[in-house]
Parts: C-alpha cells; structure tokens; sequence
C-alpha cells in the first residue's frame, strides 16, 4: 500500500433512528442511519402483511359491483 493517499480507518459511531447505537469501524467519525437490526420488521419479526388486490377487484369496488350477485 502506498503511504499517504489511504483515508485514515477509525471507530466509527452509529446512530440509529430508533436511537440504537454501536461501533463499527469506517473512515468516518461518526454515521447516522435510519433502520438497523433493532428496528428493521425483517429482523424484529414485526412485518406486515401486504394484500395486494388485482385490476378485476379494484375496478369492481369502484364502480359497485359485487360478484356475488352474479348468478
């Protein structure tokens, strides 16, 4: 390695968000994220389920019109 031209490699603070903080080490003093391993729901098991409608039921919920009548 070259001397000299390397940026300087130091303890570096994190800072969460959710107010989480530890130490890593980076080139920079300190860093402030805005998810972390205490707050992400993929790692707090806290996720929410997403149900996700199609064209058919959005366009039948906007004009009115219910399939079970249909018979």
């Amino acid at each position: 390695m070259k001397k000299g031209i390397h940026p300087e490699y130091m303890e570096t603070k994190v800072t969460c968000a959710c107010g989480n903080t530890f130490t890593v080490k980076s080139n920079k003093k300190e860093l402030h994220i805005e998810v972390c391993d205490k707050c992400h729901p993929f790692f707090t098991g806290k996720q929410g389920t997403v149900t996700k409608t199609g064209r058919v039921e959005k366009f039948n919920r906007k004009y009115g019109l219910n399939q079970d009548k249909a018979a």
